[in-house]
């Protein structure tokens, strides 16, 4: 099995998908070190990439073919400024040249050199294969994205750390029955367990640090999709909603930055209607950034990546408007935990789980986040991640156009709120009274996406993908 660290399930990126835009950058970024390894990368004149399954069905919607534009390009996602996406992309297709790894100018015609396949590679849904050519060599490579942002070399069987450096976490775990027995042995919390395996990895200094980073850019996305209106890309015509529900919630207050506009949130008189109507607003301000190609924090996908931040936010600026960065950091802790368990147990790509494995997965890390927050025991916390999934399971995957817009970032409002629930049911339940283990739902979701239907797998293929002409929105 996999070390799977909170780190490798929250992870900044640009959207609008974590495994069809994403992870086919990461495979762009090692494909550029194995030709650096292997001496290739300077007499490399030509690149060649064939996209296949759903990377090729919905990969144009995707910006699949944008993103290992990028990627072969040197750009980081986690670190390359947004405004500067366009320039690179647009120079490529001008000048159609490419400076391999920001190093080695090559002739690089996106029509001709990036083609999209439709047959499926055995392994996984969403297959590319890099191919770099030079005066006397050939060399290809096959990588696949599955799903969150993570990558597999074909041929490989781990994503991340190898098995043999599960032995470095003090409290290796397979199963929601291993942690929460964890948690009975030593006495503590979910989120301390996590943090222990954390240490195994990191300094504290460091882990503070990276989670800080990783709620402040969720904070700064949220805090742009609220205050940016307009039409996002794509040819969908789909009008910004962030922009216009937070205006007629926030009133007229003067702020200068994302902290003080949280500030100003917590003094609005909030009640019920309007608590659903912020974390709406919440979710939906990150996805919209998410789809024009922002930053974003995968949560576990890029598709998904509004519900923790819309109910980290919701507990911050409505149920305890004292929270510290403990509080926010301990959230982060456990939704990473939870989010790691489906990953091992199950899957958390749509394209071979349907959004199931997005927004059901993203629902059930922020509602077990949220009932640690509220008191909820280890044997809760588990309880209301199970809850979250049990009302996701069998949701497919078909998105318009293959636009990450519609219905997913309606879904992740509802995401969200569902979480909340959740939570709070579980907070409610007596742990003796449960009938359902989260291993049990972790396992029915994974026996769901096998035997769903692929068409409903991302693929646009069915579903309101085909319901809706695309022509007419």
């Amino acid at each position: 099995m996999e070390r799977i660290s909170v780190f490798d399930m929250l992870k900044i990126g640009v959207g609008p998908s974590s495994s069809h835009t994403l992870g086919p950058w990461r495979a762009a970024e090692a494909f550029l070190k194995e030709l650096r390894e292997k001496h290739l990368l300077s007499k490399t004149t030509k690149v060649h990439i064939d996209l296949y399954g759903s990377l090729s069905l919905t990969g144009k919607g995707h910006a699949t073919d944008l993103a290992v534009m990028l990627g072969l390009s040197g750009a980081d996602p986690e670190y390359v400024p947004i405004e500067s996406l366009d320039v690179i992309i647009t120079a490529i297709t001008n000048n159609q040249k490419l400076c391999l790894g920001n190093e080695q100018i090559i002739n690089f015609n996106p029509k001709e050199n990036i083609v999209f396949n439709k047959n499926f590679l055995p392994f996984h849904a969403n297959g590319l294969t890099f191919t770099a050519e030079g005066d006397d060599f050939s060399y290809p490579s096959t990588f696949y994205s599955v799903g969150g942002g993570f990558i597999v070399k074909e041929g490989e069987q781990a994503i991340t750390k190898k098995d043999d450096n599960r032995r470095n976490f003090p409290f290796p775990i397979d199963k929601a029955e291993e942690l929460i027995n964890y948690c009975r042995q030593e006495g503590k919390k979910i989120s301390e367990i996590v943090y222990e395996n954390e240490k195994s990895l990191r300094t504290e200094e460091q882990i503070h640090s990276e989670l800080m980073r990783i709620w402040h850019t969720m904070l700064e996305c949220t805090y742009i999709g609220c205050h940016t209106e307009g039409v996002l890309p794509g040819g969908l015509h789909v009008r910004r909603r962030a922009y216009d529900i937070h205006k007629n919630l926030i009133g007229v207050v003067t702020y200068d930055s994302p902290e003080n506009w949280l500030n100003s949130i917590k003094k609005t008189n909030i009640k019920f209607r309007e608590i659903l109507k912020w974390v709406s607003c919440f979710s939906l301000a990150v996805n919209e950034v998410n789809a024009s190609l922002g930053r974003v924090v995968t949560a576990p996908t890029n598709g998904s990546a509004g519900v923790i931040p819309a109910v980290l936010l919701y507990y911050v600026t409505i149920e305890n408007q004292q929270a510290t960065e403990e509080h926010i950091q301990q959230f982060l802790l456990v939704a990473g935990e939870i989010g790691s368990l489906f990953k091992k147990g199950a899957t958390i790509s749509a394209a071979m789980g349907g959004c199931q494995a997005e927004i059901g997965v993203s629902s059930a890390m922020a509602a077990g986040a949220l009932c640690e927050l509220l008191g909820g025991s280890p044997e809760q916390v588990l309880i209301a991640a199970e809850i979250a999934m049990e009302h996701h399971l069998g949701l497919t995957c078909d998105p318009i156009g293959g636009l990450v817009q519609i219905p997913c970032i309606e879904r992740n409002a509802m995401g969200a709120i569902k979480a909340i629930n959740a939570a709070e049911l579980a907070i409610e339940t007596d742990p003796k009274n449960a009938k359902v283990p989260l291993d049990k739902v972790i396992n029915t979701m994974w026996q769901t996406a096998k035997d769903m239907n692929s068409k409903y797998k991302e693929t646009s293929e069915g579903g309101l993908a085909v319901a809706v002409n695309m022509a007419d929105c």
